[in-house]
């Protein structure tokens, strides 16, 4: 017998074992989402679109290169003479290759560089602050399947307490003890405990509607959430963080370094340039002829253009160092709103748990004093509901302050894949990068480009 016993509890805790790692956990849910987004990769493409415009602008440091073939027929007549009018016709071709490269441009094509790498840093930035909301979509996506689970127990637990308290008045009606008010009162809480019990399943379907669209699949079995990820001691240590790791602040930062290269690259517009020219050119005669010259060029007066262009990039550099300012207080306050909702659900779960010891306490009561004839129905289903209101304000508080815990992540900048430790390959921004970056144009560097856009899914 004791044999048979130890078989059976092995034969339980193992199958216990094997439920728990079927269930679906939220490191699950979060990997789910990063290989799933299409915002995030929408927002890729968007940065191998910037790192092109770096290969752009550094292919002005090369020379141009070209052809110019044409071929024609005509016809040509002379002048009236005494013997008659002479008419001539025959074709023509032409074939000319020609080389320009720009020698000096005082400072053009390296504000034009700069400019585009600036806006590949912050377009990397602009991809970290796509991760993290897809990221902290999928936690509450993750929080409200479990919250409306947990819920619909809840108002399957009431319907069924209720039920066995409409029994009782009944019951207690057939000997007298109660009137038909009574009974009435609990039939009519009866129909409002199943019509919440819809309303909280109608919750879970929702639920499971955006769980799907953050992770692109429905939840399975979920497994009970997870320790929350550790915090800073203090809001001050928070806000200190977000200052040096924010995606958004990173990113204004970025973008007031570009402002002022763009004032460079207007500045440099009203200077000259130098360039040189190689030609070489053929007929259909066989006659060839080659050129090579230098020229300058330099616009006297543009009607006032390029004196608009560069007040307009001074505007926009402090236009973008007014908006690195503001970017950083509206980071400090996103994190403070965090910090304080963090603590609000803490503090209501300490509230919450308090008022559900009192109200199970006072129902017990209540109840017993029901059986005795000192209380009425309806106090029996008054202190239930509250019993259901405290249990319900539980399981809301535990999911908001969850829930904070990420979002006081998300403001510092650190919900990422690298920082939670999903242990998942990541996108990586520099491997297409590095294979654009110079422009690359011949068949070795395309191979190479074909390969990199094969490990990216593309």
């Amino acid at each position: 017998m004791r044999s048979w016993i130890r078989a059976m509890v092995v034969t339980v805790a193992a199958l216990g074992t094997a439920a728990s790692t079927q269930a679906e956990t939220l490191t699950d849910a979060l990997i789910a989402a990063y290989r799933n987004s299409n915002l995030l990769e929408q927002n890729r493409a968007v940065l191998r679109a910037a790192d092109d415009d770096v290969a752009v602008a550094i292919s002005a440091l090369r020379p141009v290169i070209s052809y110019t073939a044409s071929a024609g027929w005509g016809r040509t007549t002379d002048a009236i003479t005494p013997a008659g009018r002479a008419t001539v016709e025959g074709t023509s071709a032409a074939l000319a290759l020609s080389a320009e490269l720009l020698l000096l441009d005082f400072g053009r094509r390296k504000a034009g560089i700069e400019i585009a790498r600036e806006s590949v840093l912050a377009t990397r930035q602009g991809l970290i602050q796509v991760e993290q909301q897809v990221l902290f979509a999928a936690v509450v996506a993750y929080v409200d399947v479990r919250l409306a689970q947990d819920v619909v127990g809840l108002r399957q637990s009431n319907l069924r307490l209720i039920t066995q308290e409409l029994r009782a008045a009944q019951d207690r009606f057939e000997v007298g003890e109660i009137t038909r008010t009574d009974v009435s009162i609990a039939e009519a809480r009866l129909a409002g405990s199943r019509a919440a019990l819809a309303a909280a399943e109608g919750d879970l379907m929702v639920a499971r509607e955006a769980y799907k669209a953050a992770t692109g699949a429905y939840p399975g079995r979920l497994a009970p959430l997870p320790k929350a990820p550790a915090l800073p001691r203090t809001l001050e240590e928070a806000q200190s963080v977000a200052r040096s790791t924010s995606p958004l602040i990173r990113q204004a930062q970025h973008l007031v370094t570009l402002a002022g290269h763009q004032v460079e690259l207007a500045r440099a517009g009203m200077r000259p340039t130098l360039s040189g020219r190689v030609t070489l050119e053929t007929d259909h005669q066989g006659q060839n002829s080659s050129s090579v010259g230098l020229g300058m060029n330099q616009t006297i007066y543009a009607g006032g253009r390029l004196s608009a262009l560069l007040r307009q990039a001074i505007s926009g550099n402090d236009r973008a160092r007014a908006g690195l300012q503001q970017t950083v207080v509206s980071v400090l306050e996103s994190v403070g709103v965090a910090w304080a909702g963090l603590m609000v659900s803490s503090a209501s779960i300490e509230a919450s748990d308090r008022q559900i010891r009192a109200a199970q306490t006072a129902f017990d009561g209540v109840r017993e004093e029901a059986q005795l004839g000192a209380r009425t129905t309806l106090d029996v289903l008054d202190a239930e509901q509250e019993l259901l209101d405290a249990r319900n304000a539980r399981l809301q508080a535990e999911a908001q302050r969850y829930v904070a815990t990420y979002q006081v992540l998300a403001t510092m900048g650190l919900l990422t894949v690298e920082h939670l430790k999903l242990g998942i390959p990541t996108y990586d921004p520099e491997a297409y990068y590095k294979t654009v970056e110079r422009a690359p144009s011949h068949s070795a560097q395309g191979k190479k480009l074909d390969r990199i856009l094969e490990k990216i899914g593309k």
